[in-house]
C-alpha cells in the first residue's frame, strides 16, 4: 500500500465559532463560516482515511506539573467534547470521536526515532475546542479517525518555532512511510492573535496575522521561525498558537497555501482564519475565494 499526505490545512479553533456564532459581526461570521465550507468541500474530495490534527491543548488533559512539549495519541477513541460542560460551552454535540491506534504507534515511533520524544496518549484524553471544533465542522458526522498530536503553546518554556516545522516534515516522512492508512490529511487549529484570559482578551492584531497569512500564502513559513516568544506574546499569549500552523506547513513541504477566511473577531477574541495548501489529488474542481478582509489587507487570492 502506497501512503500519502493528501491534502493539508489550518484553522483557528476559536470556540466561538460553534458556541456563539451569533455574537460575531454577521458578515465576519458568514465569510468565515464560508472558508470552513469550502475546507470541508477539500476535505471531501481529498477523501482521507486518516486525520492527523495538530494542536496545543488548554490544561484539559495536561497541567504545568506534567507538560509535554509534543504528544502523539494511540487511542482507540477520545470524548468529543470532553465532558458535558465543554459540550454546552461549545454548542457541540458530544460523541466519542474514533481513534486511528495504527498510524498513532507509528507517528510515535517514528517520531522517537528522529529523536523528538513525544510524550505518548493511549487513553483517558478527551478533546476542548482545540480539536473538537475544528473535527466536528471538518468531519460532519462522518468517522475518519484521528491521531491528536498536542504541541505545549500554553505555558514556557515553548518548543523553539523552527523545532515545531521540523516536526511537521517528519511527521510527513513518517506518513509516508507507514502502510497502515493510505490517505492521510494534516489539520494544524490554533490562533491566529488572541489574547485569553488576560487584558486585550478581544483585541485582534491584524497585521501580525497578515504577517502569518502571507508567509503561508508565499510557501514561505520559514519567514516565521525567526520570531521571538516575546514577539510572539506581543500578539496575543494565544498567538503561541502559531506553532501547531508551522507544524502543518512543515507537513506541507513548502507548498503555498491559499486564505480561505480571515476575519479579525473581537466577540471570539480570535484572528480567525482558514487556509489550505494543494491536496496531492482531487483539487482541481475545488474553488477556494479570499474573504473581504483578506483582500483589504492585501492578500494574495
Amino acid at each position: 500500500m502506497t501512503s500519502s499526505v493528501v491534502g493539508v490545512a489550518c484553522m483557528s479553533h476559536s470556540p466561538g465559532i460553534t458556541g456563539f456564532p451569533e455574537r460575531a459581526d454577521p458578515e465576519a461570521a458568514k465569510a468565515v463560516l464560508a472558508g470552513v465550507d469550502q475546507l470541508a468541500a477539500v476535505v471531501d474530495e481529498a477523501d482521507p482515511d486518516a486525520f492527523v490534527v495538530v494542536s496545543t491543548e488548554h490544561f484539559t488533559n495536561f497541567f504545568v506539573s506534567n507538560l509535554p512539549s509534543f504528544a502523539v495519541g494511540t487511542a482507540t477513541g477520545y470524548d468529543l467534547p470532553a465532558s458535558d460542560a465543554f459540550a454546552a460551552f461549545l454548542g457541540i454535540e458530544r460523541r466519542r470521536y474514533p481513534g486511528h491506534p495504527t498510524l498513532g504507534e507509528a507517528l510515535y515511533a517514528g517520531l522517537l526515532a528522529e529523536e523528538f520524544d513525544p510524550a505518548l496518549v493511549a487513553g483517558g484524553y478527551g478533546f476542548d475546542e482545540a480539536f473538537a471544533v475544528p473535527l466536528s465542522l471538518l468531519a460532519r458526522g462522518r468517522d475518519i479517525p484521528v491521531v491528536p498530536i498536542v504541541v505545549n503553546a500554553v505555558h514556557a518554556p515553548y518548543p523553539p518555532l523552527a523545532r515545531c516545522h521540523r516536526l511537521g516534515a517528519a511527521i510527513r516522512r513518517i506518513v509516508e512511510a507507514q502502510g497502515v492508512a493510505e490517505r492521510v490529511m494534516v489539520l494544524g487549529t490554533g490562533g491566529l492573535s488572541h489574547w485569553v484570559g488576560v487584558a486585550g482578551a478581544g483585541t485582534i492584531d491584524t497585521e501580525f496575522d497578515r504577517r502569518v497569512l502571507d508567509a503561508f500564502e508565499a510557501g514561505r513559513a520559514e519567514r516565521l521561525l525567526s520570531l521571538s516568544d516575546a514577539e510572539l506574546e506581543a500578539s496575543g499569549n494565544g498567538a503561541h498558537e502559531v506553532r501547531a500552523w508551522l507544524v502543518a506547513a512543515g507537513a506541507a513541504g513548502g507548498a503555498r497555501f491559499r486564505t480561505l477566511a480571515y476575519e479579525p473577531v473581537p466577540a471570539w477574541l480570535t484572528g480567525t482564519a482558514v487556509a489550505v495548501a494543494a491536496p496531492e489529488a482531487g483539487t482541481a474542481s475545488v474553488t477556494a475565494s479570499v474573504t473581504r478582509t483578506s483582500i483589504e489587507a492585501g492578500g494574495s487570492p
